[in-house]
């Protein structure tokens, strides 16, 4: 996309490359609002189904961008396609709230707590999810690449709307076959009601521990006393007078001023995530920048003398170390271990996360070393390194991303209650928007402090005047130090659903 927005709509790197970031923040930000109102509200397959006809409308609209948009280099866009242009990416990005409730959708389809192996197949269902995306990803890499390398723009651009129109189409069709799961519970106003709870009843003691009369629960709910961790909280539903708190059904007269123990439970989970979660932004920090592909344009691309690979399918290269992971990990590494030690082996979600952010790291020393060798060689033209050189750093970037984000999906689905499986599946992209966000500042900042006085700064629209080398190795020291955050943060969560169920 870079390439459509520096070629044919003649934008600057900067222009370009804030575009793409604030959209990328825009499109995993939009998930957890989406998995809000589908927990609340619409219903899975609702959220879905109009999240992939928004999605199509975007694509139809980037669509016509290319139809209309003069020939590459001529003009400036006008006000009116850049309109065009931001109004698609609105919409995509607007779309990906819907389509991103699809995992918990999906979860939903295999989830039967009668089966004994249920959290086995829920943790197969979230790697090979995951691998079939990436699957997805890679003929975008490839066959969509090609095809606006060599068809063009207009071509490209159609295809996939297409494609897009037929997949929302046998959405709809195959509706009857569905588990549909309607989520009635509002969240917004639930965790509204506890914060304003507990304030209310601050200066309450709390009862003895294991005092279940003394706390407000659904009948049909298995928690009937709050957990010990943030015990402030626990405060919104003890019962202070049970004549003025309780109705003669059972029911709470004020909601404002009484929560159930499952509310409680559901906001805390929340709150004792955000320190883990927060770590997992320099995951999108470290692999969201455009870099890796204006290097690739100044490497030899040619496999044979006659065809050369689309600077754009590189990433193949890091979307395919994902699938051959996942592949490996839940078929070859884990089995191995298992019979070796004889008996079930797991590596829990919370260490997984960890080597990720470990792996993370690792990518940017390694593109900081590249790109230092790079720019020694370079001649303002295509230099007769090898493109596959950048194969080590993007493999690092597919590990280290199938190892992370599986975990953090893992992870969130877990320690969430099931009323709340949307939001647990949306925060590891709420964690890749606030990323995108962080680099597009982080970006400007670093392009507007080195290129003060006229002089030029490590951001370039051209690769080999500018020093992303540097600019790598500013993220490679901010990463060491969020693998050190990160170890406290999980050193003060304490264990975990899944390792308290080892013990």
């Amino acid at each position: 996309m870079i390439l459509y927005l520096m070629g044919p709509y003649n934008l600057h790197l900067g222009q370009a490359n804030q575009i793409l970031l604030l959209s990328a923040a825009a499109g995993k930000f939009m998930p957890v609002v989406g998995a809000f109102v589908a927990d609340s509200y619409l219903g899975r397959f609702l959220s879905v189904g109009l999240g992939s006809a928004v999605s199509f409308l975007g694509m139809a609209l980037l669509w016509l961008t290319a139809m209309i948009k003069p020939t590459e280099g001529v003009q400036s866009p006008t006000s009116w396609e850049m309109a065009m242009l931001i109004s698609a990416f609105i919409l995509i990005s607007i779309a990906s709230g819907g389509v991103s409730c699809s995992m918990a959708f999906g979860a939903d389809q295999v989830n039967i707590k009668d089966n004994p192996n249920n959290n086995r197949v829920l943790e197969m269902f979230f790697s090979w999810y995951y691998a079939f995306a990436s699957i997805s990803a890679i003929i975008a890499l490839t066959v969509i690449v090609y095809i606006q390398d060599h068809l063009g723009w207009k071509i490209g651009f159609g295809v996939p709307a297409a494609l897009m129109f037929l997949s929302t189409l046998l959405f709809f069709l195959a509706s009857p076959l569905y588990v549909k799961i309607q989520k009635r519970t509002n969240l917004f106003a639930s965790f509204g009601q506890v914060i304003v709870a507990s304030y209310s009843n601050r200066k309450l003691p709390l009862p003895p521990k294991n005092s279940p009369q003394f706390y407000h629960h659904n009948k049909d709910s298995d928690l009937v006393v709050p957990t010990d961790k943030l015990r402030f909280l626990n405060k919104a539903c003890v019962i202070k007078e049970f004549e003025q708190d309780i109705a003669c059904d059972g029911s709470r007269i004020n909601p404002w001023n009484l929560c159930t123990v499952d509310q409680v439970e559901e906001f805390k989970a929340i709150v004792r995530v955000i320190p883990l979660w927060s770590s997992g932004i320099m995951m999108t920090l470290s692999m969201g920048s455009s870099f890796g592909l204006l290097q690739a344009k100044t490497l030899n691309r040619h496999i044979t003398s006659n065809f050369e690979v689309p600077a754009g399918s590189l990433s193949v290269i890091n979307i395919g170390t994902v699938i051959i992971w996942i592949v490996f990990y839940d078929r070859v590494l884990i089995p191995l271990a298992s019979k070796i030690r004889g008996k079930p082996v797991k590596i829990s979600a919370k260490k997984r996360m960890g080597i990720g952010l470990f792996l993370s790291f690792l990518y940017s020393v390694n593109a900081a070393i590249f790109e230092t060798i790079r720019r020694r060689n370079a001649n303002n033209g295509v230099l007769e390194m090898s493109a596959l050189w950048l194969a080590p750093q993007l493999c690092l970037a597919g590990i280290s991303e199938a190892v992370n984000f599986i975990g953090q999906n893992e992870f969130y689905y877990t320690e969430f209650p099931s009323t709340m499986s949307s939001v647990a599946a949306s925060l590891s992209g709420l964690g890749m928007a606030a990323g995108s966000l962080v680099s597009s500042l982080l970006f400007s900042i670093v392009e507007n402090t080195t290129s003060r006085g006229g002089k030029d700064g490590w951001i370039s629209d051209d690769i080999n005047k500018g020093h992303f080398d540097k600019y790598s190795w500013l993220i490679a020291g901010i990463s060491a130090f969020n693998i050190l955050y990160y170890i406290i943060c999980s050193w003060a969560y304490g264990p975990a659903v899944e390792e308290l169920s080892k013990d």
